[in-house]
């Protein structure tokens, strides 16, 4: 037995077409499914692609506060203005940069409109456990 990789992930948004906007013209997801009035699931949902990953919005009650849980995407350092300009047009709140080892990459966080914190990265595993193999 082994796990093969991630299925998909899944977010509750209060407001599914303005994820929709949030994934697809933000950061550049497909819309691949929408249950409209036809629920499979616990409620409305939509499912999306972004990076070969699937991703999910269900419709419900997001969390209610903020946290430093959050999923990361890998993008080339020369696409993150871009990201940040598309983002910033959807009002999208972007955070100020963390503190950084030299050499572990760039970051660009934000929240959605629901709480949930996402991370545009540029390092890869490999690079930081160099790196903090080096520092440490």
């Amino acid at each position: 037995m082994s796990i093969e990789g991630v299925s998909h992930i899944t977010f509750i948004v209060r407001d599914l077409e303005r994820m929709a906007a949030f994934l697809c013209d933000g950061l550049g997801a497909t819309e691949v499914y929408d249950s409209k009035a036809r629920n499979f699931s616990v409620s409305r949902e939509k499912f999306f692609v972004l990076g070969g990953l699937w991703l999910a919005a269900m419709e419900g009650v997001p969390p209610s506060e903020r946290s430093y849980r959050h999923l990361a995407f890998k993008v080339a350092e020369s696409e993150l203005p871009g990201f940040e300009q598309r983002l910033r047009r959807l009002g999208v709140e972007i955070m100020p940069p963390r503190p950084r080892v030299d050499g572990e990459g760039m970051s660009l966080y934000f929240y959605d409109f629901d709480n949930h914190l996402y991370e545009l990265h540029t390092g890869t595993l490999e690079q930081r456990l160099e790196l903090y193999q080096k520092s440490g």
